[in-house]
């Protein structure tokens, strides 16, 4: 049985001086492990490379997405299943670890793993080596652009999605992650209390072939709830997006990292104005 998205509780509401007890949502957040498989059938190794705060839900495309927006995978054809860990000494202990079991003739990076990914925001690496690590991995590694959109159609979005986001609507604690199309059809939407796990489950169900969609992104629009830091950026160019549109602030790195991949960068998006920070060229009515 799958695990629910939010989760019952009781609160104190003050209003002014009145206080009264009454029933409340809260988006849940649990961690999920994740293991990798490899290696030939006859000495295969498991090693677990992350552990990440997330909504329980789309667990498979998470995993596959954190693995391909990390670089790990280079796409679908890399991996030969992703299960729950049978292995775990409890049903709530297994829903909790998923393993993925990649193809014998895929290598790992041991060494690479171990230094816990270049993208975490505390790794202490500079601007110009995270951007260059990017360039280095990244499958599509200069965006050549041929989307168009209006800014009628960007001022448009973060109304769509905040019609579209059922767990906010009761929470008001979680992240989203969409993706829509040049004229501003909503294709796919995750929710996660992670703002990174809310793309990585994009990533992961485009991979899976959950959806119509396949890499790279090039024709579509990312919006995302919160700000937009540098991982996000990462992660969008891994999936070859054009356009990335934020509710928030994007950092210094992020502009940095969209204006070297040719991704348009969009900020602080509200009712009616937003902010062009790079490769303004692609909004047809500026």
């Amino acid at each position: 049985m799958s695990k629910p998205s939010v989760q019952h509780v009781y609160i104190e509401k003050v209003e002014g001086n009145e206080k009264s007890f009454q029933a409340d949502l809260v988006a849940c957040e649990e961690p999920l492990e994740i293991r990798l498989g490899f290696g030939p059938a006859a000495n295969r190794k498991q090693k677990s490379i992350s552990v990440t705060m997330r909504t329980p839900g789309n667990d498979f495309e998470l995993a596959a997405g954190f693995l391909f927006t990390e670089g790990i995978i280079q796409g679908p054809a890399d991996i030969q299943l992703i299960r729950y860990c049978t292995e775990a000494n409890s049903i709530e202990n297994k829903e909790n670890i998923v393993r993925v079991e990649l193809k014998e003739h895929v290598a790992v990076d041991l060494e690479r793993l171990q230094r816990n990914f270049y993208t975490t925001s505390s790794c202490g690496v500079c601007g110009k080596e995270s951007i260059d690590a990017v360039k280095t991995i990244c499958p599509f590694p200069k965006i050549a652009c041929s989307l168009h959109v209006s800014k009628d159609t960007i001022i448009r979005l973060s109304k769509i999605l905040r019609k579209q986001q059922s767990v906010f609507e009761y929470t008001g604690g979680i992240h989203a992650a969409a993706l829509f199309t040049h004229s501003g059809e909503l294709m796919l939407l995750r929710e996660d209390v992670g703002r990174h796990n809310a793309l990585d489950k994009i990533a992961g169900g485009v991979l899976s072939g959950n959806t119509p969609l396949t890499l790279p992104l090039t024709n579509s629009i990312l919006l995302l709830s919160g700000r937009a830091s540098f991982e996000l950026l990462q992660k969008a160019a891994m999936c070859g997006i054009s356009m990335v549109c934020a509710v928030g602030a994007p950092s210094s790195l992020a502009v940095n990292l969209a204006k070297e991949t040719g991704i348009t960068l969009i900020g602080f998006l509200r009712e009616n104005r937003f902010n062009v920070y790079c490769h303004s060229e692609t909004i047809t009515d500026l």
